[in-house]
């Protein structure tokens, strides 16, 4: 464990943020700016993308909604509970500042990978899937990499991750309630079973219909805690700048770790540029690949600037942060300082919507790239009967080891994908550009595949 921790801290502070800085840039410039710009077209086809198809598949369809609410799930999880208190924790008021601009560029990096996502998507029985492995397979012609990938991804999201969720979901409850972790752990294995053996409609259905309402619900407390505390927000806003340029805090250093940690745990929420989220969006059925892109990239804004903020307000409203706490603790003090007794238990319920729905977000992500490796049945089955397992194993097992193994399996992931979409980049900027001709002419934009003549383009042929 001492191993792989050296070596993922290694390539998280040397080569995963800076390949994932340098591609937001990069990004950014030849996408000119398309997540500021397009800005009030995402919020618009947020609903009515997914409502004109194209030909659907079978009779039913996932809808860019549905989409965007499977990929919410696995980005809005414990943490933004848990995670946003660490960075404040280690890197002061300052770390906030640097996750906004983390998810200001990132954005870009969603809008590249979900585009080519939809742009290599394949056909399924019921549903069109899609994701790194398969812009690999098909878009470089490197199948190797695309099993590479998938293997990355299915033991990083659809195996560990789950012990990660399910062992802080589990304590929690075990806590809160004086359940006994087995029991606990079984309860949720059931939850969990009985929502991944419905396919992936039965996920898709329950992502939009949990996804909005948790989100919401965390939303509206933050605001109510802001305008009770409307005469201190001035102050906090300018504590947050300060930390993160101040003069004093230069001179001992503490800017370098704000932008280490506000950078790290922005990108470990957001999952911009880690190759997650693009297996929801491939299988979105909609008229251009753009829509999909274009929504991704509200999704990291989302996360990042409006519900991790919402933590981070919590916790520096508050003022605790500096009471030695860390994690969920802290952001549980902060709850109960606002909010008394019913702060602990609206955290409880946050902490269950979050954690369940990215269990069963990121089982998705695992079983799509099963498909890649082996789509048959009977694999399938296997790994939903693992997954089970796994979720089982949260309520047993040490989160230390789980955490080493994951945060490797993720800079590896973020490296490998993050080389695909560079390599790939120029066919979603020309998606792009067609988008927006189209658009100046005034049509509802719609994709013909003959644009790229010699690409595999199952999924729009």
């Amino acid at each position: 464990m001492e191993f792989f921790n050296t070596i993922s801290d290694w390539l998280w502070t040397y080569v995963v943020i800076t390949m994932l800085v340098g591609c937001a840039l990069y990004f950014t410039w030849n996408l000119r700016a398309v997540q500021f710009t397009m800005l009030p077209t995402m919020i618009k086809n947020l609903f009515s993308s997914g409502n004109e198809p194209i030909e659907s598949i079978g009779r039913r369809k996932i809808t860019s909604f549905q989409a965007f609410a499977i990929s919410l799930s696995s980005r809005v999880g414990t943490g933004n509970l848990a995670g946003v208190a660490s960075a404040i924790f280690v890197g002061g008021p300052g770390a906030v500042f640097w996750m906004w601009v983390m998810a200001l560029l990132g954005a870009s990096t969603a809008f590249m990978e979900a585009t080519l996502a939809q742009l290599f998507k394949r056909r399924g029985k019921e549903s069109f899937y899609g994701g790194p492995a398969y812009y690999m397979k098909y878009g470089l012609k490197r199948p190797w990499m695309g099993v590479l990938f998938a293997c990355l991804i299915i033991y990083g999201f659809g195996l560990s991750n789950q012990i990660v969720q399910s062992n802080t979901l589990c304590d929690a409850i075990a806590n809160s309630f004086h359940i006994p972790m087995g029991y606990v752990a079984g309860g949720l294995t059931l939850l969990t079973l009985a929502i991944i053996f419905g396919g992936i409609h039965r996920i898709a259905r329950f992502c939009a219909m949990i996804v909005p309402f948790m989100a919401f619900g965390y939303i509206l407390l933050a605001l109510y805690i802001l305008v009770v505390n409307v005469t201190e927000i001035p102050a906090m806003l300018s504590l947050i700048v300060r930390s993160a340029f101040g003069w004093e805090q230069a001179a001992g250093g503490a800017v370098g770790i704000a932008v280490m940690q506000g950078v790290k745990r922005g990108l470990f929420s957001n999952e911009a540029g880690e190759g997650s989220a693009p297996n929801a969006a491939a299988t979105a059925t909609i008229p251009h690949p753009v829509y999909q892109g274009l929504l991704q990239s509200l999704g990291v804004f989302t996360d990042t600037l409006v519900i991790c903020t919402c933590t981070a307000f919590i916790i520096l409203l508050s003022g605790l942060y500096t009471d030695g706490s860390d994690g969920i603790i802290l952001t549980s003090h902060a709850m109960e300082h606002h909010l008394g007794s019913f702060g602990s238990w609206f955290l409880l319920a946050a902490i269950f919507l979050f954690a369940y729905s990215t269990i069963i977000a990121n089982y998705f992500y695992g079983e799509t790239n099963i498909r890649y490796i082996c789509n048959k049945a009977w694999a399938i089955v296997l790994f939903r009967c693992m997954s089970g397992v796994v979720v089982l194993m949260g309520g047993f097992m040490s989160l230390q080891q789980a955490w080493s193994i994951v945060d490797l399996a993720m800079a590896l992931m973020t490296i490998t994908n993050l080389i695909a979409v560079l390599l790939l980049s120029r066919y979603a900027f020309r998606l792009l550009q067609d988008f927006r001709e189209q658009r100046k002419k005034g049509k509802k934009p719609t994709f013909n595949p003959e644009l790229f003549p010699d690409m595999d383009l199952e999924g729009w042929r």
